[in-house]
């Protein structure tokens, strides 16, 4: 079986070479790049199955890049931030990277987190079970869980990522009850397949953004302070 293979961008030699050789040694192979430029580069000399980026480097930033990278491929994201890029940490997650890490870092916690990430990407963990037909009403939306698919109150279908649909079946199956994020993996994707519950935050993020008319307050997927997220309508089985 070929090595996972990660692209890893840093602008600092000092933190991109070190990271590099404990990345090999945990089963990984390795390509390094300096920066944007030096990593399109890289993308379209080599099958890349992860990309470690920093967000800070000169020139084009971390955050564009993600924005390339997610325009034009299913290549999962971990960015590398710095404890005061918040900002930028959550701007990268709604750009669709798959986790991030914060500035200093342990090589190991790293290493975890790849895992996980490649795994899930690679359909690692378990799906909802779907229902083998039947559809779930609720605002003005209908899944269908036997088609995979969402379509609003005129009957246009809105795209879904495999993760965004079983984050939703997971809510409109279980209405009005506060899942935790623990409740949410193990719905969506295994607890074998996620230890840590950022992803499951990064996909109500997006599917906030298709569903909700201001995603900024949300009045359908609520975020419960301590325990989760909730379905807050009526669900009608069609």
């Amino acid at each position: 079986m070929a090595l996972p293979h990660i692209l890893l961008v840093d602008d600092e030699r000092s933190i991109r070479e070190p990271l590099a050789v404990y990345l090999t040694k945990q089963g990984f192979r390795v390509t390094q790049a300096d920066g944007a430029e030096a990593a399109r580069t890289r993308m379209a000399a080599y099958a890349i199955d992860l990309v470690i980026l920093d967000i800070m480097m000169p020139g084009e930033d971390g955050l564009s890049l993600t924005r390339h990278i997610r325009a034009t491929t299913n290549i999962p994201v971990i960015l590398l931030t710095a404890k005061s890029e918040e900002t930028d940490r959550i701007v990268g997650l709604e750009m669709g990277a798959d986790d991030y890490v914060v500035k200093p870092f342990s090589p190991r916690e790293l290493a975890t987190r790849a895992k996980v990430v490649l795994r899930r990407a690679n359909g690692g963990g378990q799906p909802v079970r779907a229902p083998e037909a039947g559809s779930y009403a609720f605002s003005d939306w209908v899944l269908k869980a036997g088609e995979r698919t969402l379509v609003d109150r005129d009957g246009v279908s809105l795209p879904l990522s495999t993760g965004e649909y079983n984050l939703l079946l997971a809510l409109v199956t279980h209405p009005r009850q506060v899942l935790t994020r623990d409740q949410l993996l193990d719905l969506t994707q295994g607890r074998e397949a996620a230890a840590f519950d950022r992803a499951i935050d990064n996909q109500v993020s997006r599917l906030r953004r298709k569903i909700e008319d201001d995603p900024k307050n949300p009045a359908l997927i609520k975020t419960v302070w301590g325990g989760g997220y909730t379905l807050a309508a009526e669900v009608t089985r069609l």
